[in-house]
């Protein structure tokens, strides 16, 4: 609850920092948050880093995040994301490409602003411990918007400084550049941030978990069917540190972890390492979780004005997926709806959700918490009382086998069995006594579906094998499709589907990255030059 208040109260004068000048990056005015007026106290450090949890990833969430990363990856149906679906968006998209890009140089402006502010502050009162918890949120948040633009643009402008750079034209850095400094902000990070902080905020572990994560994925950068062994062996390690330090455990049950009583930004729970943490009101603009607002099927689910998602759904390759793993029911029912589900913890009041929907989409049931009757009164219009996780503990234990296999065709080692078995058994699934590469990616796409990460596992694999994960592609159902119950079906029920005329829309070199906003180009046409790279001796720590 405290954190919430000191975000809520950091949200004024955080709206002053909020440019949105014609430039790539939308720079904050010299005369804000700066630390001749602020940062001076522990509470004003905390204070001025709060709005990284939040306002600033407001664009990402939107609409960004289920374009880039759920339909280029091939989980979500979508009547509006048609072109991201088919790996065909126009440079012209200004209602999600370009609100997408900017928002993540908004994360680093603001991440820069706060970072120079405190380092810099005069006649400051603050704790050495509670200063370096601030440039610990300061780098972690820098480094996860340079995360989200490498894996989705490539090579792009490094803004480190921004006073220094403000009359420089922004040239893009080379991949390996960008890869470098993200994982020097993370490790900056883990060395800051504290042990433990209050609920919601990050902590070395959240870095640590981070650092397993980009260690896995840069392990096949540049590299030609294999991974490199040292990335490989520190994603191990900063995972093994999470797993078995960080006093984070798994919940136990996954559709728990997708109810706003167990996840919302007066209450995280202890399988989240870093989540976005939205406010259940919709003023100031931006603090709040519009995910519901566009996904939920029909309006009477939130009553709040909202509820457009009738015509978004889950992707015909995961109904394949689905129903033909009927298994995997528990994490299924809590991503998707499918024909006949019921849902006792949404519209409470007459006896729960029944989803009697047929011939229709299977609709997306992850993040939908239903109306503020539902939770105790919070939410409304584009604000349902939920956060978003960044990185739960799941994922870190499928790092972890991830990064024990390593080159090797396959694996039984007893700790990696260990670690992703015990997330197939929270799903009901049976365990493995082996382990292959398209084992754990396939565990993790469906662990994590909708959790804003998918595309970047499909840039990961093709980073050392691009010819599989152009295949792997190739072979996504993306057509549209509808699906019926069949009356009397139980354990496991079953679904008539029926499916249009396949559609396949295969990654290609040319469609790996997003093409770079076209009004971003006409204000920075440098941007079209080749990568170049970056001089880190510019970077003062």
């Amino acid at each position: 609850m405290q954190f919430k208040i000191k975000l809520l109260a950091a949200i004024s004068a955080m709206m002053l920092m909020q440019g949105c000048g014609e430039d790539f990056l939308d720079r904050p005015p010299l005369d804000a948050l700066t630390s001749g007026n602020f940062y001076k106290t522990d509470a004003e450090i905390l204070a001025g880093t709060a709005p990284l949890y939040n306002i600033v990833w407001f664009d990402f969430n939107d609409k960004a995040n289920m374009s880039f990363q759920e339909a280029r990856a091939g989980n979500l149906n979508s009547n509006d994301r048609t072109a991201y679906v088919k790996h065909a968006i126009p440079s012209t998209d200004v209602n999600t490409l370009l609100p997408g890009y900017k928002s993540f140089y908004k994360i680093i402006a603001q991440s820069n602003n706060a970072y120079k502010a405190i380092k810099e502050a005069t006649g400051s009162t603050a704790s050495a411990a509670v200063k370096s918890q601030g440039l610990g949120e300061c780098r972690f948040m820098r480094a996860t918007a340079y995360y989200y633009l490498v894996t989705n643009w490539g090579a792009v402008p490094i803004v480190y400084d921004n006073v220094a750079q403000l009359n420089t034209p922004p040239v893009r850095n080379r991949v390996e550049d960008v890869w470098k400094l993200l994982i020097q902000d993370y490790r900056f990070a883990a060395e800051n941030l504290p042990l433990t902080a209050e609920q919601g905020r990050l902590t070395k572990y959240s870095a640590e978990g981070m650092l397993a994560r980009m260690y896995l994925m840069r392990a096949g950068l540049n590299q030609n069917g294999t991974r490199n062994q040292s990335d490989l062996d520190s994603a191990k390690f900063y995972a093994e540190d999470v797993i078995t330090k960080s006093g984070r455990t798994l919940a136990p049950t996954y559709g728990e972890l997708f109810e706003s009583a167990n996840n919302n930004s007066s209450k995280n729970n202890p399988e989240s390492l870093f989540s976005l943490q939205w406010m259940p009101v919709s003023s100031p603009w931006g603090v709040n979780n519009s995910f519901q607002a566009y996904f939920a099927y029909d309006a009477n689910i939130t009553t709040t004005g909202d509820g457009w998602g009738a015509a978004q759904g889950l992707s015909a390759d995961l109904v394949k997926y689905f129903t033909e793993n009927p298994a995997d029911s528990l994490r299924r029912k809590s991503i998707a709806m499918f024909d006949s589900d019921v849902y006792p913890n949404i519209q409470k009041a007459t006896g729960g959700l029944k989803y009697n929907r047929p011939a229709a989409l299977s609709a997306i049931k992850k993040y939908i918490v239903g109306s503020p009757a539902d939770n105790g009164g919070l939410g409304g219009f584009m604000a349902a009382n939920i956060n978003s996780y960044m990185l739960r503990l799941a994922e870190v234990y499928l790092i972890y086998a991830d990064a024990v296999l390593g080159n090797a065709a396959t694996t039984n080692d007893a700790k990696a069995l260990e670690y992703f078995n015990a997330v197939r058994k929270r799903a009901g699934m049976p365990a493995k006594t082996s382990l292959t590469f398209e084992d754990i990616f396939k565990e993790r796409r469906i662990e994590t579906v909708f959790e804003g990460n998918s595309w970047n596992e499909v840039v990961r694999w093709y980073y050392f094998n691009p010819a599989k994960a152009i295949a792997y592609t190739a072979a996504q159902r993306r057509e549209n499709y509808t699906m019926t119950y069949v009356p009397g079906s139980t354990n496991p029920k079953k679904y008539t589907v029926t499916y249009s005329p396949a559609e396949y829309y295969p990654l290609s070199e040319n469609t790996l990255y997003l093409p770079f906003p076209e009004g971003e180009l006409v204000n920075a046409p440098s941007l079209k030059n080749e990568p170049v790279p970056f001089d880190f001796s510019k970077l003062v720590d």
